[in-house]
């Protein structure tokens, strides 16, 4: 199971730190959204990611969307959609293995005055469930919007300038969180691996 990213160590008083305005993308990641992440895109940029995202964007586009740009992906890929309509686990999966084994993606769950909300969230944890052993990991956004209305405007969905740079930050925690713990576990393997043993 890829691991649960909890949204609930973002406080409204730790994520205001942005980089300058003139930090440039990593190379490393890539965002894929639609007008809650259109809505934090230039915060998105200032962390270093190179971010995709329009207004009424289906969770249908993304598998095609990310199969055409195949060998140019970065090794993180974070996937927001959901917002405007159902999210079939078919699709989620597609999305996945269209961002191919070798990256790790990032599988953002929705916050949205929608019927269809809580069935896209499950289902979202379902798709990373369905992953296991792979780099499939889940950021709570719903969770973290639930504590702090006051990121949102009044339809209860996109972000104000506050919203806007919690949800960044989120995203950005998770991926490097992610990194930080695979490379820890690179070491610990290697360690490991390295032992002799000597029998008495």
């Amino acid at each position: 199971m890829g691991a649960l990213l909890a949204a609930a160590v973002v406080s409204a008083t730790t994520v205001a730190v942005v980089p300058p305005a003139s930090a440039v993308p990593s190379a490393d990641r890539f965002a894929l959204g639609d007008s809650v992440m259109l809505g934090a895109r230039s915060a998105l940029r200032e962390l270093g990611f190179t971010v995709n995202a329009t207004e009424s964007r289906q969770a249908y586009s993304a598998p095609a969307m990310l199969r055409q740009r195949s060998q140019s992906l970065p090794e993180n890929v974070v996937v927001h959609l959901g917002t405007n309509g159902t999210f079939p686990l078919s699709t989620c999966k597609a999305i996945v293995r269209a961002a191919g084994p070798e990256r790790r993606v990032f599988l953002v769950t929705v916050h949205a005055k929608r019927s269809w909300q809580r069935g896209n969230n499950a289902m979202l944890r379902a798709c990373d469930e369905s992953f296991a052993g792979s780099r499939v990991y889940l950021v709570d956004w719903d969770k973290a919007a639930s504590q702090h209305r006051s990121w949102l405007y009044s339809d209860g969905i996109h972000l104000k300038p506050a919203g806007a740079t919690a949800f960044a930050s989120l995203i950005e925690d998770a991926v490097d969180g992610a990194i930080a713990r695979e490379r820890a576990d690179r070491l610990a393997n290697a360690s490991g691996s390295g032992t002799a043993r000597i029998d008495g």
